[in-house]
């Protein structure tokens, strides 16, 4: 297999894997700061643990997406 035959698998579990990724995301917003409601206590703390893992892992997942994307165009 070639490159340009493995590309469009690569680019599929990439996406499943980074809307996983997005999905597994704890939201802090409630249904009221949606409609422009205010912000709840923890709304500017940081990041720790498992949370910041998945944070990281989301960025570097997006940016193999946008580089496989890129190297679709590329090659073809």
């Amino acid at each position: 297999m070639n490159l340009v035959t493995l590309l469009p698998y690569i680019q599929i579990v990439l996406a499943v894997i980074l809307s996983a990724a997005i999905l597994l995301q704890q939201s802090d917003a409630s249904v009221s700061g949606t409609f422009g409601g205010s912000f709840s206590e923890n709304a500017a703390r940081s990041r720790r643990g498992f949370e910041r893992t998945l944070f990281q892992a989301t960025i570097v997942i997006a940016i193999l997406f946008a580089l496989s994307a890129i190297a679709s165009l590329w090659v073809h």
